[in-house]
């Protein structure tokens, strides 16, 4: 498969052909890697960084990542592979750390399109655990299918729902596992719309939710007064033609309480809510800003 250019990569991010909050990031990378071939001007690459931050603007891991490149290209030459193996690395402790908490027999629910979620599900059932995955189409773009046909092709079993259907089908579950795209300063989890209603009602049926991420998700440019701006997407995406006078509202994603949730689910170990950012800032002071 031949390598996308820089504009191709930018397009594709915005369009969610590359989906995915780890998977745009280093995308995104690879992307300012081929103009770092081309010039070492510092205005020009902040150009690029520029355009590639505004292809997803909700995405912190792409953010830190180039913020991360950009900062040290001068006097690490390597500076690159550095930060994809920092995702590479990263990604069978996040795996193992979720498999843990898996048990056979067990029914696991997610919303949406993980690809960390699906290795954590890959490794648990590599590990001889027998369990069914419980999961939502996620309207309008329908990255849930994306999801179960993962899963159902590396042999687990899925029972695929409308988005409605899953609150019914979450009191009968034993744990809600979720990807999120960012998470905040201010303690709120950013994931895909319709999330906080499948939070509610696991909170309330006493099923554990527990977010599966990297830890360079952690947004540090958000904060109480200046958080994290919701994505609003095409009208068209929903309904390509709609009636006159019906106003089409298509937000990406939404905002959830950190502390509605049992744990995150990093490389760093399971961690609760209330020691994430300070086990992050200990580990890579790097990506917060002085």
């Amino acid at each position: 498969m031949p390598k996308l250019t820089f504009d191709q990569t930018v397009k594709d991010i915005k369009s969610l052909k590359i989906q995915g909050a780890e998977n745009i990031a280093i995308a995104a990378v690879q992307a300012f890697a081929l103009k770092l071939n081309e010039t070492k001007n510092k205005a020009k690459l902040k150009k690029y960084i520029k355009q590639l931050k505004e292809a997803r603007a909700t995405e912190p891991a792409l953010k830190n990542a180039l913020d991360y490149c950009f900062a040290n290209f001068e006097k690490e030459p390597k500076i690159v592979q550095h930060v994809l193996a920092q995702f590479k690395d990263s990604r069978p402790s996040i795996s193992q750390n979720g498999a843990d908490l898996i048990k056979s027999g067990m029914k696991v629910f997610t919303h949406c399109h993980s690809s960390t979620v699906e290795r954590i599900l890959i490794e648990a059932k590599r590990q001889g655990k027998k369990f069914t995955v419980y999961n939502t189409e996620t309207r309008p773009r329908y990255q849930g299918r994306i999801t179960a046909t993962k899963l159902a092709k590396a042999g687990l079993k899925v029972t695929h729902f409308v988005d409605s259907a899953g609150r019914s089908v979450i009191r009968d579950c034993n744990l809600f596992l979720i990807g999120c795209d960012s998470i905040t300063r201010s303690g709120k989890v950013i994931n895909k719309i319709g999330t906080e209603s499948m939070f509610d009602a696991a909170n309330e049926e006493k099923v554990p939710v527990y977010v599966c991420t990297n830890s360079w998700k952690f947004d540090t440019d958000s904060t109480h007064k200046q958080d994290t701006k919701i994505e609003q997407r095409s009208p068209k995406e929903v309904w390509e033609k709609a009636p006159k006078n019906v106003t089409i509202y298509n937000p990406a994603f939404e905002k959830i309480d950190l502390a509605k949730t049992n744990g995150v689910i990093t490389e760093l170990g399971v961690i609760k809510p209330k020691k994430l950012a300070r086990k992050i800032k200990k580990t890579y002071p790097y990506i917060f800003k002085k």
